[in-house]
């Protein structure tokens, strides 16, 4: 068999977005004549603990946890467990007093100021003291296993460092996936590094993919805007185009039961835009309270706190529930008893916004149930087209969104949900088979089965100027 050492900062237990695309790699690459080990962080320090995951993984795969060094983020991590201990034995009246007191104005000034010095100190990003030690880890095992290509995930950007580093001492060649379009959209840590730090982002980057063996993004345009940034540095024959996906086959469609129609939510909220779905619902009640009646919202969780306030406070508490982060097992439940899948899209001022596509919706196209959009003009929404799904509203319209809850209502009370679910075969270019065949070509050097035609899809609106003044502004003789 051929193999591959797979550089994946975040990995089972986490259970964070980022996880599942390594995860699904690391599945099915062995079903393709690939033997996979992993390189990931060996942490204690979760965003999303889901140890049931780690039953996903291959008995065969070696999975190398490698610690990362870091004095300062170690006392962070130190500090955020007392005060989540000290958040879970108290009161509701004292947990609201001390989150109230973190918004205070010297705290948020404190933090942000915390926030900026992590910017300028930290290259490429806040995972910069697990480079040596995985870059180790890497050289160790590449020459127990001859690997005849290091692949690795971003971000962290990071693992790219890491994946460069490897390859340089062990001859073996690299492949760099995008799971985030780092340096072209926006981010918090991105946003506060100083002009010169941005420019050594820049052109470390140009020194990655300029020398990677093939280069993996999710969609053409986001392919569109690396080209044009970084000119020079890729070749179109090593760009592959391996969106995310969802693994198994596609859930049969049955009807649950229940009074009312419920509609599911699943994954984090913060940085979600429901501003105008709210006040849709608001109208809707106003307008059909039998139908309304007939509506359950169910978001399950980061972030939810907040949209159960606002809920509450447009009357919208008998429609809208709310519960925190729950595993991959439990979410799997719940799409299964949920009559309909919601997806939301990000806020237009976040620069960007128009390349994102939530991992949650191919975890929905899995579910093979129906799925309302409420979405700007994003991946998610061209996602959504592709596969015949018709209850999509523009977030930026809410006269749009009624109709489509009606819409919904209408087929569920009249036993028609099944003509609202995603075409099957339409789907299938979202399988974990077909992304590991096409991540197959660009782990032996291939062309892509899908070649990438330079020009031939438009620069997002919000990142034309930044794209074209950062085009303008890279040398890559410098880099």
């Amino acid at each position: 068999m051929s193999s591959v050492i797979m550089i994946a900062y975040s990995f089972p237990p986490e259970g964070n977005a980022g996880v599942y695309r390594p995860l699904r790699f690391v599945r099915y690459l062995p079903t393709m004549g690939w033997n996979a080990s992993v390189i990931a962080l060996d942490t204690e320090a979760y965003e999303r603990y889901d140890p049931g995951l780690l039953d996903l993984i291959p008995s065969a795969t070696d999975v190398i946890r490698v610690p990362s060094h870091d004095p300062w983020q170690s006392i962070q991590m130190k500090r955020a467990r007392r005060i989540q201990k000290k958040l879970t034995c108290a009161s509701s009246e004292t947990v609201a007093q001390l989150r109230g007191a973190q918004q205070a104005p010297v705290r948020a000034f404190l933090r942000e100021m915390v926030r900026r010095t992590e910017a300028w100190s930290y290259h490429p990003d806040m995972a910069m003291c697990w480079i040596r030690p995985a870059v180790e880890a890497t050289v160790k095992l590449a020459a127990r296993k001859q690997p005849d290509v290091i692949w690795a995930t971003a971000g962290p950007v990071s693992s790219f460092v890491v994946a460069q580093r490897a390859s340089q001492r062990t001859g073996a060649p690299y492949v760099l996936d995008f799971r985030d379009a780092w340096t072209i959209t926006y981010n918090d840590f991105e946003a506060r590094r100083p002009a010169w730090a941005t420019r050594l982002d820049r052109r470390s980057l140009y020194r990655l993919l300029e020398g990677a063996q093939a280069v993996t993004f999710r969609y053409h345009t986001e392919a569109e805007c690396y080209w044009q940034v970084y000119r020079g540095a890729l070749d179109a024959s090593r760009i592959h185009i391996i969106p995310n996906g969802y693994e198994g086959t596609i859930d049969g469609f049955e009807v649950s039961q229940g009074e009312k129609c419920t509609v599911l939510y699943a994954g984090t909220l913060s940085s979600y835009r429901y501003d105008t779905l709210l006040p849709a619902l608001h109208d809707l009640k106003q307008s059909d309270a039998v139908r309304a009646r007939q509506l359950r919202l169910l978001f399950v969780g980061e972030g939810s706190e907040a949209l159960a306030d606002d809920a509450a406070v447009l009357g919208l508490s008998d429609i809208v529930e709310t519960a925190g982060p729950t595993s991959h097992t439990e979410i799997a439940r719940l799409q299964r008893e949920a009559h309909a899948l919601l997806v939301l899209g990000r806020p237009p001022t976040m620069k960007g916004y128009e390349l994102f596509a939530g991992a949650k919706v191919f975890n929905y196209l899995k579910a093979g149930r129906p799925i309302v959009g409420v979405l700007p003009p994003d991946e998610t929404k061209k996602v959504l087209q592709r596969v015949g799904v018709r209850t999509v509203a523009d977030s930026n319209t809410p006269a749009q969104i009624v109709p489509v809850f009606r819409q919904l209502l209408d087929a569920w009370s009249g036993g028609m949900l099944s003509a609202l679910v995603p075409d099957h075969a339409a789907c299938a270019v979202y399988s974990a088979e077909w992304q590991t065949a096409a991540l197959v070509r660009a782990l032996e050097g291939k062309p892509a089965a899908e070649s990438f035609v330079p020009h031939a899809v438009e620069i997002p609106p919000s990142l034309c100027g930044d794209i074209g003044a950062a085009a303008g502004a890279h040398d890559g003789r410098q880099a």
